[in-house]
């Protein structure tokens, strides 16, 4: 249930348009409700602004349709993190309307209109092109929050140019996400040019001594550049998050 769901039921209360019986019904399932195998939070969006995510890693298919039955049933929009493509295909017989980005693992249900949010405009910087399917779920977190959103792929260290020419969209942002793999120097960059917050993204993209991400995630938290906050690796989704909560400020 949402702040708007909420009001509109207050509101039938005061008018005597629904009954005290009726409306503690439709109260007794927040703050969660419990499914035997998940315990659904749908007092979350009245608390943080957004309702529960699903990551879908290790559930079963059918666990995953019934908790989203459960969501939309109280008008909650849906988002679901690393969703393989055969589970999405079983969703989508179910929910019809919904949106699957097979790039990012991401899917989407939007059950009532999105309010715009954001103050700003959140960028989204990718050091290469491996590094654009934890991008885009940076970016379809960040758009599915109420946030303006844009894109700077593969302008990584390698080709500094490719950055440096960007530098009006990089200055105009009110934050910005950089994912970047290998050794993570993008982001000291990147917080070494502006004055917003920077949220950094390391990736699993590398050879073996990169450890799968490690390398990148310790170059992170050492970063030269003051400010920079760094989220787990291959998280764009913890990133895109903090940066709809900071873009809302």
């Amino acid at each position: 249930m949402d702040v708007n769901l909420l009001k509109d039921l207050l509101e039938k209360i005061k008018n005597g348009t629904i009954e005290i019986d009726e409306a503690i019904q439709k109260l007794k399932l927040l703050p969660f409700e419990d499914i035997g195998f998940a315990s659904i939070d749908h007092h979350r969006d009245l608390r943080r602004g957004f309702p529960e995510v699903i990551y879908a890693r290790r559930k079963r298919v059918e666990e995953i349709i019934a908790i989203i039955e459960k969501m939309v049933e109280k008008g909650e929009n849906v988002l679901i993190t690393r969703l393989t493509d055969t589970k999405a295909t079983h969703i989508k017989k179910h929910f019809p309307s919904s949106d699957y980005y097979p790039l990012s693992k991401v899917l989407t249900i939007e059950v009532t209109s999105r309010e715009k949010k954001g103050k700003g405009t959140i960028l989204v910087i990718s050091a290469g092109t491996a590094d654009i399917p934890v991008a885009e779920e940076a970016v379809i977190t960040a758009t599915f929050m109420g946030n303006d959103v844009k894109t700077l792929f593969d302008v990584g260290v390698a080709g500094l140019h490719r950055l440096l020419q960007n530098k009006d969209a990089i200055m105009s942002a009110s934050v910005i996400v950089v994912v970047a793999g290998m050794e993570g120097a993008l982001p000291s960059i990147v917080g070494g040019l502006v004055d917003k917050p920077v949220i950094a993204v390391p990736t699993s993209t590398g050879y073996g001594a990169s450890f799968r991400g490690l390398s990148a995630l310790l170059g992170m938290l050492n970063s030269c550049a003051a400010g920079i906050t760094v989220v787990n690796i291959d998280n764009g989704f913890g990133a895109g998050y903090a940066a709809s909560l900071i873009n809302r400020l």
